[in-house]
């Protein structure tokens, strides 16, 4: 079977959306759950364009609320594959908002989601090549081959924990300000 490969670059999908008082939380923020989901949403977009099937979520990268979003902001979602495995990609996307008054652009976060292809009954399926046509969309990919071998280490590490409670009683006293009160 002849691979397919489709250029980074044919992914990019940009989405905005005004901010809404509905979309606020209790301090008079933009929720943060409401941005996730927003998100989630053009990660389906992009790895379904790019892969031409369904997909799914796998992960979510660490998310930092860099700057707070405001009612009455225009928020702007750009995003693109990053990466591809076999059967998934990795989707970077960046949320900038806007005060459409004074024209000021903030940059509010950023994330990488894992998206998996599936055919029709559900299975993984195999995604399209990488086609790199710049420095940028090769420092992209290669960040993301850097944090997914950074991601094994860490699960090796965690899986390698002593289970010594001794060790981690004397490394927590030693190392943080917490009371032990064990029964």
């Amino acid at each position: 079977m002849e691979e397919i490969y489709k250029k980074a670059g044919e992914s990019v999908i940009r989405m905005s959306q005004l901010m809404l008082p509905s979309n606020a939380n209790f301090g008079g923020k933009i929720h943060g759950g409401y941005v996730l989901s927003l998100m989630d949403q053009i990660a389906f977009a992009v790895a379904s364009k790019f892969s031409g099937h369904y997909c799914v979520t796998a992960s979510v990268g660490k998310v930092n609320f860099l700057k707070p979003i405001e009612v009455g902001e225009l928020i702007t979602l750009i995003a693109s594959v990053n990466y591809v495995g076999n059967t998934s990609m990795e989707v970077g996307i960046r949320v900038e908002s806007m005060n459409i008054q004074s024209g000021e652009i903030k940059h509010c976060n950023s994330s990488y989601f894992t998206m998996v292809a599936k055919d029709e009954h559900g299975n993984s399926v195999r995604v399209p090549r990488l086609i790199l046509s710049n420095e940028k969309e090769v420092f992209r990919f290669y960040k993301s081959v850097i944090k997914i071998e950074i991601d094994k280490e860490r699960e090796r590490a965690i899986l390698d924990l002593e289970s010594d409670s001794e060790e981690q009683l004397n490394y927590i006293r030693e190392h943080h300000d917490v009371q032990i009160m064990l029964s």
